[in-house]
């Protein structure tokens, strides 16, 4: 389950902020039995967050989890390079993601962030929030060693799926 955590702040890649979002999900990542294989920060820049989305398919990564960028101001863009990025969406994972942020803050309403597959990687959007990265990732944590199984097949259907 090899990972790569990508945090998109412009002020992170600054250095005007400390990135505490991205450490602590690639700590959860790993909990969850996640290998985290790459750690990167990027800019609130639509083709720089692509391009690096793209790199990390190519290379055949099982899992990208980003953090950052999926709220409601205009450069919140993570979601759309996300999507142009993905093949196929796999909106279960964003939608998990979003009712457990609801229960916790009624601005859990507010997060934009998809998911879906391209090649044989899941990206999943987190918030910015490392409080929303706490409260969240264990939601999808029960579901990613199937996921990547899943993802690995050669495409017959196998085990009664």
């Amino acid at each position: 389950m090899r990972t790569a955590v990508l945090t998109v702040s412009t002020s992170v890649a600054r250095r005007e902020a400390e990135d505490e979002a991205g450490p602590l999900l690639a700590q959860r990542a790993e909990e969850a039995g996640a290998e985290i294989a790459a750690m990167e920060v990027v800019p609130d820049d639509f083709a720089l967050i692509e391009d690096r989305l793209h790199h990390y398919v190519d290379e055949g990564f099982t899992f990208i989890f980003t953090t950052g960028g999926t709220g409601l101001t205009p450069d919140d863009i993570t979601p759309e390079a996300t999507r142009a990025v993905i093949v196929r969406e796999a909106p279960g994972f964003a939608e998990a993601l979003r009712a457990e942020s609801v229960r916790h803050t009624p601005m859990g309403i507010l997060t934009r962030g998809v998911s879906g597959i391209a090649g044989r990687t899941l990206i999943v959007n987190f918030p910015g929030s490392p409080k929303a990265i706490d409260q969240l990732f264990g939601v999808i944590a029960p579901a990613l060693r199937h996921a990547a199984e899943t993802l690995a097949r050669d495409g017959g259907r196998s085990r009664g799926h």
